[in-house]
């Protein structure tokens, strides 16, 4: 066990409450959500920063100590990487998103150029037993998952975005409908479901209005799949609903052809039946003519709306419109007329 005095503490060991000095072990298990304590070893001028657990943006420099997690990430944009099998002190590893999770990278989108790489210092060591010196590796999340929680919204109704890939405008309508139905005097929950750790777009909607908010690493999970996205959707939904706010606004994060799981939490019928509406976040039209097919025949889903980049001018509007004979709503432009649909959705509901 030694001592080290770490620089930046990545959002993804949020729950944990680490001190800049904190001691560590040489023994690495090699499992989804143990914190890992690595030095920097480049300089990187794209995607060089790590989201610290204040929620604030940070840029990385060549020789920072950082305390990330291990874990895997499937993007389509950003990097690619595997949990490593084996580890031990000065092995080298990647950072494979700005939220810490750290891991071996496979491959890197051209747009973010290659990753920071990282010389592996050792295991963070946590202290659960009072008046006692014996560490036990630290994780990320604040509670442990179950295998198969129930789900109960108590009514509640449920308000799910689901994209048709990275960078559709999921959180940007989430954030457009959340304030605009707090305007209306709703009080709003709002969580998200999948993707790879970073508590960025749970903070947007935080400041968007939402009263409670979640995100899939409050349960240690460091990067959600198709084995876990659905309990993680069922128990966030259950427990949001224990406070009886108004209604959930619900972010399934990446795409609907993705590797995080959202096409298993469509398929789970009583997750379905526990969704009010769904609104399309789209890229182009073609993808929201292909989002609106997937979500019809293989989920039995008819959404409400599509938003996105495909609704950026007029022209798109007009061709979602004539191809999938859905209202087509720009978030960013338009948000009060997103929200004040989803409020007539509401109201529907409980009329």
């Amino acid at each position: 066990m030694k001592s080290v005095v770490v620089d930046k503490i990545a959002s993804v060991a949020q729950h944990n409450d680490l001190a800049s000095e904190l001691r560590l072990s040489k023994d690495i298990p090699c499992e989804e959500g143990v914190l890992v304590a690595a030095k920097i070893l480049n300089n990187k001028s794209r995607y060089n920063q790590l989201e610290l657990t204040s929620g604030r943006m940070a840029t990385v420099n060549q020789g920072d100590v950082i305390v990330g997690a291990l874990g895997h990430r499937k993007a389509l944009r950003g990097y690619s990487g595997h949990l490593p099998k084996s580890l031990k002190p000065g092995d080298t590893i990647q950072i494979l998103n700005i939220g810490g999770v750290l891991g071996i990278c496979d491959s890197a989108n051209p747009d973010v150029g290659a990753p920071f790489d990282c010389e592996v210092l050792g295991t963070v060591l946590s202290f659960p037993y009072l008046g006692e010196r014996i560490g036990v590796p630290a994780r990320a999340g604040s509670s442990a998952l179950e295998d198969e929680p129930p789900i109960n919204t108590a009514g509640v109704p449920v308000i799910a975005l689901a994209g048709t890939c990275m960078d559709s405008g999921k959180t940007a309508a989430a954030c457009a409908i959340v304030g605009r139905l707090r305007h209306l005097g709703f009080q709003v929950s709002a969580c998200k479901a999948t993707g790879v750790s970073l508590r960025r777009d749970v903070l947007a909607m935080e400041d968007a209005g939402a009263s409670d908010t979640m995100i899939f690493s409050d349960f240690g999970i460091v990067t959600t799949t198709d084995a876990n996205g659905r309990q993680l959707t069922r128990a966030l939904l259950t427990e949001l609903a224990e406070k009886r706010p108004d209604v959930i606004v619900l972010e399934l994060g990446d795409g609907l052809l993705g590797a995080y799981g959202v096409g298993a939490i469509l398929s789970d019928t009583e997750i379905r039946d526990a969704l009010t509406a769904v609104v399309l976040c789209a890229n182009d039209p073609v993808s929201a003519w292909g989002g609106a097919e997937l979500l019809r025949k293989e989920f039995h889903i008819e959404p409400a709306v599509v938003t996105g980049p495909a609704t950026d001018n007029e022209v798109g509007v007009q061709q979602i419109d004539e191809r999938t004979s859905l209202p087509a709503i720009n978030a960013l432009s338009n948000p009060v007329a997103l929200g004040d649909m989803v409020a007539d959705l509401l109201r529907k509901e409980t009329s």
